[in-house]
This record gives structure tokens, sequence and C-alpha cells, in this order.
């Protein structure tokens, strides 16, 4: 599970590692806020002449950094230097900045924040409805924000329980839905919303958020119908499910003359907020 949080209005990569049950965020991101550089190549090599001179001098902070697959700003995946919450840590002493202390305390709170939704789900959804509210979401939206969420829920629980690869694969049958019922690709519906690594569905409009929803509840009904297996057998009914959608889309767009589809965001409302 890959998500973006933000500090001070910058945006910080993470990945939730099931296994060692703990968040890893990219060092380069924190590197970017300490050193208050919005240069990635100069954060970049920022990171790694702090990372050689730490290894010469022996610090195990640097033999803690693992290398985890994430999205970088052209949409693609690239492995990426990540750390735990305590490597991070230990690694903002040795960058003299005045971000260090708040930053600290940022992740501090993240790592225990995760803590308590691990043990009560509810505070994730408690505090997903707060953002989406500070956001300028209607409650209209966030209960169909969320209603979207756990429908996209129980297809990926079918997905992984029947022999779909977690991660590229999820990508391909997800695209394949989206672009059965808008006609666009989810990168192309991205860039004609005007986005870049935002997450589509926060930007989507009410009647987005519910096509997509009856087209990934089709597939998860048609699927299980099927009874398919792996990624092959998956993209029929993926197709099937999207497709159902789409007619239901445009018999509406027909009756109404208005598309569903929409290039409005919410990124006016994003500009200055801040977790």
């Amino acid at each position: 599970m890959q998500t973006i949080t933000i500090f001070e209005g910058k945006k910080i990569r993470r990945i939730w590692d099931s296994k060692k049950d703990k968040w890893f965020f990219s060092i380069i991101d924190v590197i970017s806020v300490l050193t208050q550089q919005d240069d990635f190549k100069k954060a970049q090599s920022y990171w790694t002449t702090l990372k050689s001179r730490l290894k010469q001098e022996g610090n195990e902070s640097v033999t803690k950094c693992d290398k985890l697959k994430l999205r970088s700003a052209d949409g693609k995946l690239y492995k990426t230097d990540v750390a735990d919450v305590e490597t991070l840590l230990r690694l903002i002493q040795s960058v003299p900045s005045p971000k260090a202390e708040p930053i600290k305390l940022w992740l501090a709170k993240v790592g225990y924040e995760r803590i308590q939704e691990v043990s009560d789900p509810e505070k994730a959804l408690n505090r997903s409805r707060s953002y989406w509210q500070r956001m300028g979401r209607s409650n209209k939206w966030i209960q169909q924000r969320m209603m979207g969420q756990e429908i996209r829920n129980k297809l990926t629980d079918y997905w992984k329980d029947n022999e779909v690869n977690q991660k590229d694969e999820y990508a391909i049958l997800t695209n394949i839905i989206h672009e059965e019922w808008s006609d666009l690709s989810v990168k192309e519906h991205k860039k004609f919303k005007g986005l870049k690594t935002q997450n589509l569905r926060d930007h989507m409009t009410d009647a987005e958020l519910v096509f997509t929803a009856l087209a990934e509840l089709s597939t998860r009904q048609i699927a299980e119908t099927m009874e398919t297996k792996g990624l092959k057998e998956n993209k029929k009914p993926a197709r099937k499910g999207g497709r159902i959608a789409k007619n239901a889309r445009m018999e509406l767009e027909q009756k109404t003359g208005n598309n569903v589809v929409s290039g409005s965001n919410y990124l006016p409302l994003q500009k200055n907020q801040s977790v």
C-alpha cells in the first residue's frame, strides 16, 4: 500500500510493509524537506554524498535502509531508498536543518496514528473523514467516497485470494475496468483533471465515484460467478463489469445531456493543506 503524506505542503511518499507491520518513507523526500530543496536531482545528490560519508563513518543507520519501488512524478515505479521511522529519526540527526525537530515530531505522530489504526480501524476511517472535510468535501461526497473504497477493498480481496499479483496486476485490471466505463485510461483521466501524483478518486465528482463503484462491484460479482483466477482470467470480468457501468453512464448522459466524466478537481482547496 503506497500513499503520499504531506508535511508543511511537501509530499512525502511512504509504503506499508505488512510483513514488518510498519511504514517505510522515501528518504529523498525527507531529505528534500530538511534541505528545503525542491529540485529532486539536488536532493538526490545531497543524499548520495551523505550516504557515502555515513558509510565511511560506520554509521549503522545507512545499512538499515531498504530499496522499495515507489511511484515517481512521471507515474512510473522506481527502486527508491526508504527507511522506517526509527532509522529516519537517526538519519535526520546527520542533517543540519531548522526542519529537523518539526519533522521528527511529525514522523513520530504519523507512526503513532498508524499503530492506533491497526488496533482500531475506526480511527483510520474517522481520520479520512476529517481529512476530506478539511478539504471542503460535502458529507454526500465523503459517504460516496467511503462506500466506493469498501467496494474496492472487496474487489482487491477477491483478487488477492485468486492468484492475482498484488503489484502490477492490480493496476492492469483497475485500468481495464476504468477504461471500459469511462472511455479513458486512469492516466488519461488524471491528465484530463490536471492531476499528477494526486489520487484520482480523491478528485472525482459524485457521479464519477458512483460509476467507478458500480464498475468495480459488477466486476467482483461477475468474477465470483465465473470463479476466475489469475490475471488473464480476471481480465474478462473486468471488461464486463466496466461495460455495465459504461452502459449506465451512456444512458444517463443521454437523458441529461451532461457528461459524467469531468475535468474538475479539488486542487485549489488542497493547495495550502497539510497533515
